[in-house]
């Protein structure tokens, strides 16, 4: 504290005001002092330190010159109203000569703390950084303190920023403002108009390919015809069933019905002959691209569904898709050949067996106890099923 000089709260030639913080004391070292509930102003040259309303009227402060200061540092400390919360460190060189009286001539901490009720404004902590390092009391512009009576006070250069900010600085901002939208519009409708072009060769090639499947027209063999159409389907750029395509809702709903069962059916049968409803919602609209489905509109076609794929809902509610052929005393027996094979399995175990969904496994291995194949065994671990020795 022994650094601190007493000033009057004006601001010098050369000096500006940077930020200041509220309810803040200070410590000279580790000891408290009774300079505590103040405020702290920061300038370009120096931080000020007063009783509430003393440095607006341009009272008595303290004040400390930064180029006192060599680091500022931070330390956590304990609250018991306000929990954790930071103070500022500022470690101190020695004083000049020329340094004028202040409230301690001598003291043995080289360093001095900030602190607040509920630790210091990190605004002002980042202003305190970025001023320090600047150095401004360097490049030669030093305030001259002789004609402290004359020059405006700290809340009247606060109040003359704040005006040129409310006429000027806002007319700016606003300018500015309008123009990055401009830009942004401007680079948003490029991206746009090249979407629209690469958009429309796709679409009439996605049409000239699909007039030629249907047709079966030049050198595209029938094996190379279901290969390209099956990736039509999964790039997303096959003719989509719409509402907007169709005369009636019982149509829409019939036709969609038809396009998932030829849409699925290779990627079901890979799977293993089922498949979540939540995953065909997944895949399907990742097919269609921009023409979306909602999850009534698929619930109500997979209702429809007739011929290789069936719809399914489990006692436990979930609704899967699946083959026709599919056989759960066969899929039961594969269930429990792998049991038998691990000892024993956990749904996500046997998920990462047989690369399906967790959801599945579960009433794979649910379906398979209800053959009397496999036994649960349901502890705080989880759910693990074993093979049924009873019946043997």
């Amino acid at each position: 504290m022994n650094r601190f000089e007493y000033y009057q709260a004006r601001l010098s030639e050369n000096e500006t005001f940077v930020a200041k913080d509220r309810n803040i004391k200070l410590y000279d070292g580790d000891e408290k002092t009774s300079y505590e509930d103040g405020e702290i102003v920061l300038t370009s040259h120096r931080m000020l330190w007063g009783r509430n309303g003393e440095i607006a009227r341009g009272g008595n402060a303290l004040s400390l010159k930064l180029s006192y200061v060599t680091s500022v540092n931070e330390e956590e400390a304990s609250s018991m109203l306000f929990g954790r919360k930071k103070r500022i460190i500022l470690r101190l060189d020695n004083p000049t000569m020329d340094k004028k009286p202040g409230p301690m001539d001598h003291s043995c901490a080289s360093f001095v703390k900030i602190s607040g009720r509920s630790g210091v404004d990190p605004a002002f902590v980042q202003a305190l950084h970025a001023t320090i390092d600047a150095r401004i009391w360097e490049a030669g512009l030093q305030p001259n303190q002789s004609s402290t009576s004359s020059a405006p006070s700290i809340s009247e250069d606060l109040a003359r920023r704040k005006l040129r900010t409310g006429i000027m600085g806002i007319e700016r901002n606003l300018a500015e403002k309008q123009r990055q939208t401009d830009e942004n519009i401007n680079l948003a409708f490029q991206d746009l108009n090249k979407l629209m072009s690469m958009a429309k060769d796709m679409v009439s090639v996605t049409k000239l390919v699909s007039i030629k499947i249907r047709e079966r027209h030049g050198e595209i063999s029938e094996d190379e015809t279901v290969r390209f159409k099956s990736y039509l389907m999964s790039l997303g750029i096959n003719d989509p069933v719409t509402r907007d395509g169709t005369r009636s809702n019982s149509e829409y709903f019939l036709k969609l019905s038809q396009q998932l069962c030829e849409m699925l059916l290779d990627p079901i049968t890979d799977a293993g002959g089922m498949m979540s409803l939540a995953d065909v919602y997944c895949r399907v609209n990742r097919a269609r691209g921009l023409e979306l489905l909602s999850p009534e509109d698929l619930l109500e076609a997979c209702k429809l569904l007739a011929g290789p794929l069936t719809m399914r809902c489990f006692p436990s509610g979930a609704i899967v898709l699946q083959l026709e052929s599919h056989d759960d005393e066969l899929i039961s027996q594969r269930t429990l050949e792998l049991v038998q094979m691990q000892t024993s399995l956990s749904p996500d175990e046997l998920a990462r067996l047989e690369s399906i969904s967790l959801l599945l496994a579960r009433e794979r291995l649910l379906t398979a106890e209800v053959f009397g194949r496999l036994c649960r065994d349901e502890s705080i671990e989880g759910l693990r099923f074993y093979a049924n020795k009873f019946i043997n």
